[in-house]
């Protein structure tokens, strides 16, 4: 890397102050809700920093919903769930015309996409027509209704559930879809003793809910904007796009894999290796944040071939042997 960057590395950085706030502030507030998951936490914060969508895969029972529930009330943003099922249609989701009483004219009734905060709940339930439907939501932002585009709000952001156990009644996901994921992000059982301070909390509660017996501080108006931009503006050097590249591309030939990373993943692996900078407050990326964002980032978008899985590989595995084998930039 640049000797300007290696003069800056022990200077600490005053473009992070919003970012630093808020993530301090994250911690705390969820912290009083959710027990443990702190790696998973830190991923969902950074899919709202990096405006990107997350699948969230994990068992039933470990809080996927709390955490995201939780994650509106702090950054003051909208709500809406949506249950998947095999007969949902995309006018469940998106909205519909509906005729006004006593009149000729058609009103559109919004769905619940039309909102900041969506969580579909087991999105893998969900038939591929409505599947479908969520595409133009997550890539562009809008709805098309009736020949009319209407734009869904700034923060908009899918946060799906997915069972990684229970295959019965599913759709896979299309290769389309995941690759309009920012991150894959593995929600795991808690501790001992994570699990424990579930107990303890529950019991001292009034029953209505964790998120109903703890009001939740909302972070001050406009933070999360210039968190954003914040995190936007950490510094890259060169040779680090050279790494990134290097990375991605290393996957679409590699031995065991049939589906290597697309050109969207290149980008979404330069966002989140962003904000993994800022979540360890410095305003510029190093090889690490890049290497910690590889797993989240490309774990869906890779496809193994059949003989792989046979011999017990896993994305993951293959991954960390990607990282192996692609030389990190001189510092």
């Amino acid at each position: 890397m640049s000797e300007e960057l290696r003069e800056n590395a022990s200077v600490e950085p005053q473009a992070l102050r919003a970012t630093t706030n808020l993530i301090a502030h994250a911690r705390t507030e969820l912290g009083r809700v959710i027990s443990g998951q702190t790696h998973a936490v830190e991923e969902v914060l950074i899919a709202v920093l990096c405006q990107g969508h997350a699948l969230l895969e994990g068992v039933p029972g470990i809080a996927k919903t709390l955490m995201v529930k939780t994650l509106g009330r702090l950054l003051g943003l909208g709500f809406q769930r949506v249950q998947a099922t095999p007969d949902l249609m995309p006018a469940d989701i998106l909205g519909t015309s509906i005729l006004r009483p006593g009149t000729d004219t058609f009103t559109f009734h919004a769905g619940p996409v039309f909102t900041d905060l969506l969580l579909v709940d087991e999105i893998n339930r969900m038939p591929p027509r409505t599947q479908a439907a969520l595409l133009e939501c997550m890539e562009e932002r809008q709805v098309t209704s009736d020949g009319t585009r209407r734009p869904l709000p700034t923060w908009f952001t899918v946060f799906a559930t997915q069972n990684p156990v229970d295959f019965e009644g599913t759709y896979p996901l299309p290769e389309a879809q995941l690759d309009r994921f920012l991150m894959k992000i593995r929600v795991s059982y808690p501790t001992e003793a994570e699990e424990l301070q579930i107990l303890e909390r529950h019991h001292a509660g009034r029953g209505a809910g964790l998120l109903e017996d703890v009001a939740i501080l909302a972070i001050p108006e406009g933070m999360l904007e210039a968190a954003r931009a914040e995190v936007r503006a950490i510094r890259i050097e060169p040779e680090l796009y050279n790494y990134i590249l290097s990375l991605t591309r290393r996957t679409r030939e590699w031995p065991t894999l049939l589906l290597g990373a697309s050109p969207r993943a290149a980008l979404s692996l330069m966002r989140v290796a962003q904000a993994s900078a800022a979540f360890d407050g410095r305003d510029y990326l190093v090889p690490d944040d890049v290497k910690r964002a590889i797993p989240p980032v490309l774990r869906h978008r890779v496809m193994l071939k059949p003989e792989a899985e046979l011999e017990g590989f896993d994305a993951d595995r293959v991954l960390a042997d990607v990282i192996a084998a692609v030389p990190v930039p001189r510092q």
